[in-house]
């Protein structure tokens, strides 16, 4: 077992560091404050070949896996500017149409995401389903040749920022009572479709939606993968999906800890630097461990999605991943607000302003409480609690 990156993969961690290095996070504050995006850093990002490292090659990816777009992610992350739609666009849509899109549909999609030309939102949340995707009811019904959509959708990111948009939607019942889902790729513009913003309390450039399909027509090639078998499809992107939500996570917690490392040696109240007491010493070391601790099990979680390991076991270490990230980040980041004293509130120092992204990688994509249910049903044998 060697834990050491390949040579491949610490050129990727060093062209990215250098890249994100060069925007940081004054670059995503600034856009915070506009309401603009994070544009420039995404196209240089798309130009090197970074955002569609895990895609085919044949359709303009990279052909290497999920380990390597989390470190990408990550690093991104890490130099104070995490790109919240790496987790959607690439992640997401891109690993659900390489593994179930016709070569045709392919071709149309996954060239333009690989390059950063496009990004695609994806939309399975509802408000009246959370987090019980058998209670999805925006449906989709065949008329002839096209679809009619019809339903709701709500906290969908990004919308703003892409061209199309995966959507779940009901298209049949099963025996059971429960619904029998598809895969639809819907155009942003499509007539049918409404997109109302969202205020959320969150210092970020990604912004939330709610989304309302009323007759939202789309054609028979919008229909992705095998009509019906959508929950099983689209777990092919919800995983990487929880894999990337831990990257940014732990990219989050190494820009924190290296800020506190940083002032707590230079800062002097009394003889010495303020890390120099271990009341301030200890509780970052603390952190760190739990840091390290979480991005080892991001690595084994991306290595089993990448080597084909059985759906269950890899369902279970990137659930594990994504929980141990989000309580590792936050520790992090707090501990470095308390470090800086009355500065870590203060904007220059850059801290507090990512706290929303951190608290809310701990309640999405899949909430703890969820994740909590999966480890103590799947992991540890206990009887189903919901």
């Amino acid at each position: 077992m060697d834990f050491r990156p390949t040579p491949e993969q610490e050129l990727l961690k060093e062209s990215v560091a250098k890249i994100a290095g060069r925007y940081g996070h004054e670059y995503f504050q600034r856009k915070t404050r506009e309401g603009g995006k994070q544009d420039e850093l995404w196209a240089e990002l798309g130009q090197g070949g970074f955002l569609g490292v895990h895609l085919p090659e044949e359709y303009g990816g990279g052909g290497m896996g999920i380990s390597e777009l989390s470190i990408v992610c990550e690093e991104v992350a890490a130099a104070g500017c995490p790109l919240l739609l790496m987790l959607v666009s690439p992640a997401i849509c891109g690993s659900v149409i390489a593994k179930f899109g016709t070569p045709e549909q392919c071709r149309r999609w996954l060239p333009d995401m690989a390059t950063g030309e496009t990004k695609m939102a994806f939309a399975i949340t509802e408000p009246d389903a959370g987090s019980n995707s058998h209670r999805i009811s925006t449906t989709a019904q065949r008329d002839g040749d096209i679809w009619r959509l019809k339903g709701t959708k709500y906290y969908i990111s990004g919308v703003d920022e892409a061209g199309a948009i995966l959507v779940v939607a009901k298209t049949g019942t099963e025996e059971n009572g429960r619904a029998r889902l598809s895969l639809f790729v819907v155009d942003v513009d499509s007539e049918g479709l409404e997109a109302v913003h969202i205020p959320v309390e969150i210092a970020a450039p990604e912004k939330q939606f709610t989304l309302f399909f009323d007759d939202c027509v789309v054609g028979e090639d919008r229909l992705l993968g095998v009509e019906g078998e959508g929950l099983r499809e689209v777990f092919a992107g919800l995983n990487p999906e929880r894999l990337m939500s831990a990257a940014v996570s732990c990219g989050i917690g190494r820009y924190a800890l290296d800020l506190a490392a940083a002032y707590a040696r230079t800062r002097k109240v009394w003889n010495g630097p303020i890390g120099s007491h271990q009341g301030v010493a200890h509780p970052l070391a603390e952190a760190k461990i739990d840091l390290e601790l979480a991005r080892l099990m991001l690595q084994k979680a991306a290595w089993s999605y990448d080597a084909g390991v059985d759906a269950a076991a890899t369902g279970e270490a990137a659930n594990m991943a994504k929980f141990a990230a989000a309580d590792a980040s936050l520790k992090a980041l707090d501990q470095a607000i308390q470090t800086h004293g009355g500065n870590g509130l203060a904007s220059e120092y850059g801290l507090a302003d990512l706290w929303g992204t951190a608290r809310l990688l701990r309640t999405a994509p899949v909430s703890r409480e969820m994740i909590l249910n999966f480890v103590a049903q799947h992991s540890l044998g206990l009887p189903k609690s919901y």
